[in-house]
This record gives C-alpha cells, structure tokens and sequence, in this order.
C-alpha cells in the first residue's frame, strides 16, 4: 500500500473512532458505539501487522487469534462486579504490549534512526512497565487478593525518589550506549520502572482507588502513543494519545470529586487515620439530630415500606454494594414503579460509586434505567432537603457524612451526598461496618435512618412484594 493509500485508511479508520466514542454520550447508544469503535481498531490492526512481508505470517496470525479468542473468552465470563479487576488488568496488558515493543526497538541490530524514536522508545519502556506492574497490584487489590488498604514502607517517598532517579541515570546510559550495552541497560530501565510501578500502586487505596484506575488508564494510552511514534503507525500514535488526555481528564475530574490533588493521592497523605480514629473515636457516630433524639422503635421492614409509601420525592444512590448484590435490575424496577405511582424518582450518582469511573451508570444501564433519571452530585445534591426519602442500595463512603465533620481521613473533605438531609433515609446494605475507605458511617447511628441490613438484591426483591 502506498503512502496516499495508508493516509486514507488511517484517516478513515480514526473518524470511524472518534464517531464511535461520540455516542458514549448517549447510553442507548454507547452499545453501537463501542462495536464501532471495535471493528475499526481491529482491521486497523490486521492491516498494521500484515501492511509488510512478514517472516513468519503464521506466527503472527495465530498470536493475532489467540489473542481475539482469548479477549473474547475473557469478556464473555466476567461479570459487571469483576470489571474494575479487568480494566486494571488490560491497562496493565497494555503497558506491557507497549514495553515490549519499545525493548524491541532499543534492541534492535539497527539504531532508532532519530533522536525522536530513541526518546520515544525509551519514554514508553518506563511509562509501559511500570503501567503494567502499577496494574497488577491495583487489579488484585479490586479483586481481593491481596491486602486492598494502602501500604506504606518505611521511607516510601524516598524510595520512590531514589528509583526515578536510577531510572533517569539508566535510560540516559542506554540512549549513549549500542548493542549489548544499551540491551542490558534497557533491562535494568525495565526492571527499576516495574518496581516503580509496584510503590506507587501498593501505596493507594480505598476511596482513592477510581483515581489510580483512570491515571493508569491515562498511562496505557500515552505508553501506546509512544511507542506509535516508534512503529510509525499513526493511528496508534492518535488512539494512544486520545486514550492519554481522556484519562488525564477523567483523572483530574476526579480528584476534583473527592476534592483533592492527585499528588496527595498517590503520596498518601491520608495513612493517618488509624491514630486519628483512636484519638477521637466519639466524632465518629455523633448524630446530627438535636441532643436527645432517639431511634423510633418498631419493625424495621415495616416502617421502610410506609416510608416508601408516603413519599412523594424520593432519591435512589446506588453503590458498590448494589453491584456486588446484582441489585440493579431490582433497584430500577423499584424506581419505575413508584415513579409509575406519581411520585417524583431520581437517581443520585457519585463520580466515586464504584470501583472505578462511571461504573455505576453502566450497571443501572444494564438494568435499562431511564437515562434522565440519572443526576451527578453538583446538579441534585442542593434538592436533599427537600427530599421525602433517600433510598440508600449498596453504597457507604459517598455518603458519609465524617467526610465533613472529621478531619485526618481517607475521605476528608471529600464531596458526598447529602441523604443525611432527606427526610428519612433507607439504608439497604449488607452490614454496618465502614465502606471502603475503612472510616465509620455516622449516618447508620442517625434517628432518621432505617437499617435494612442483608442481601440487596433480597431486600429489594421483599420491598417491590410490598408494594403491590
């Protein structure tokens, strides 16, 4: 294929991207979006690696289908729980793809020809390993499988410093060095990044966890659109640099949702808590009604269900609970229903919900909720107060209310909803104890809460049967 023709590929093959992620605004259209997007990138990619004569096309065709089989093996057995674990992973994935090419590059018998390619490979060989490691760790945190609460060594920061530092002194020694020199710096450039990659991303979590998703996201992307530079390959330089602002953009929209800077998240400025919460323990449950209220006695179940019934405003918040418990369906056909009966139903969704951004909005659209029932925290936190009934499925940390009344935690400071404001508040989770973030709930301890402990997915299920 000649110049013209692979500039008019390329030029189709990216508008036929930027048209798909343009129906992402639309969530009954994201599905067709997605699949536009999908089928571009994937003939773009078979028209990449068979462009040229290759030496070996079956090695590359059956790495071409294992890896399609295998990504579609993958997605089909997940389920929306698992998502946040998988995303971590195919940014890892990705990171890894674009080190390997990048080492590739450095490795070669003939030099980058440009001053360009040499920095661009040697940018993404440590933008790439330490996606793939930061990766790892943040995907078997969101899995469970090891410790999910930040982890500080002794001197972490300084170690951090000391292994840039090594890792500035490598590359610059594989950029001056050739051959086997530059081969075995490259390595040892690999390795210090991964290990780069492992302190950073060990040193965050709980609340903080939807930030290092999306960064890492943002570092895949620009990994990829490095080493696009390298290959030559404009559609992955303009992919991997699409991918790279949207996540930088997503990673500052939401450090702004949990109002702090992204330094302080990945510094862990907020490893203090333990002390904190032992110096002052009584800040954590004090109810904000008057002195002297109490909990109205009774059935729980039952003073839920009248609740439900005499309220004409109602605000659903969904969380990670929701999603652990496949409550979605459930939740939306409880929405439909009372806003069948008259009563004005929205849904309050943090940016935060979830394990990562935007996961709330794709559970409840799986569960087909009407779109304009959906509402971020700046447009309806202001109509709480007057708020018959919030309804609370699944979610803790967003909507803690120590995260304005008690300084030195994970959360501090942090935006939540106010469902402490509504008239009465249903909380339909699957026990008291603290979200995420590990800091207590002093709405469970508010006389106008009604714990509805268990099973979503049941609670629900028994809420929708009583309100026949």
């Amino acid at each position: 294929m000649n110049d013209g023709g692979r500039l008019l590929v390329d030029a189709v093959v990216l508008a036929i991207v930027l048209a798909g992620i343009g129906r992402f605004r639309n969530p009954k259209a994201g599905r067709s979006g997605n699949l536009m997007v999908a089928v571009a990138l994937f003939g773009a990619l078979a028209i990449e690696v068979f462009r040229d004569p290759l030496r070996a096309p079956a090695i590359a065709a059956l790495a071409f289908a294992v890896g399609s089989l295998g990504g579609l093996a993958v997605a089909g057995s997940v389920n929306m729980t698992q998502i946040p674990s998988l995303v971590g992973f195919q940014n890892g994935a990705g990171g890894l793809a674009s080190c390997l090419v990048a080492f590739a590059a450095l490795t070669r018998s003939t030099p980058a020809a440009t001053g360009v390619e040499l920095g661009a490979a040697l940018f993404g060989l440590i933008v790439g390993a330490a996606t793939f490691s930061g990766s790892m760790v943040a995907s078997a945190k969101l899995a469970g499988l090891v410790r999910q609460a930040p982890v500080a060594l002794r001197g972490h920061g300084a170690i951090l410093l000391g292994a840039g530092a090594v890792i500035a002194a490598l590359a610059i020694g594989a950029a001056a060095g050739a051959g086997s020199t530059r081969g075995a710096s490259a390595a040892a450039v690999v390795l210090s990044a991964l290990l780069v990659g492992v302190l950073a991303s060990m040193r965050v979590g709980g609340a903080d966890m939807p930030v290092l998703i999306s960064l890492l996201n943002a570092l895949s992307g620009l990994s990829a659109g490095l080493c696009g530079v390298v290959v030559e390959s404009r559609v992955l330089t303009a992919c991997g640099a699409t991918v790279a602002a949207s996540g930088l953009i997503l990673t500052y929209a939401m450090c702004r949702a949990m109002n702090r800077s992204l330094g302080a998240v990945l510094l862990g400025s907020t490893l203090d808590y333990a002390r904190h919460r032992a110096a002052a323990p009584e800040a954590q449950g004090e109810p904000e009604d008057a002195p002297g209220a109490t909990a109205p006695t009774g059935d729980p179940f039952a003073r839920a269900v009248d609740a439900i019934r005499a309220a004409n405003k109602v605000i659903l918040i969904p969380g990670y609970g929701m999603a652990l418990a496949h409550a979605q369906v459930r939740t939306v056909q409880l929405a439909n229903r009372l806003k069948e009966a008259g009563r004005d139903v929205k849904f309050a969704v943090h940016p935060l919900a979830g394990r990562m951004p935007g996961h709330m909005h794709v559970l409840l659209a799986e569960a087909e909720v009407d779109p304009d029932m959906l509402f971020d925290l700046n447009e309806i936190n202001s109509e709480f107060p007057a708020t018959d009934l919030a309804l609370v499925v699944g979610a803790c940390d967003v909507v803690n209310p120590a995260a304005v009344s008690v300084e030195g935690t994970p959360i501090s400071g942090m935006p939540i909803l106010a469902a402490h404001e509504a008239g009465t508040v249903i909380v339909c989770n699957l026990d008291a104890q603290p979200g995420y973030s590990g800091v207590d709930n002093p709405l469970y301890k508010n006389p106008k809460t009604i714990l509805l402990l268990g099973d979503a997915g049941e609670t629900l299920a028994r809420l929708l049967d009583s309100l026949v």
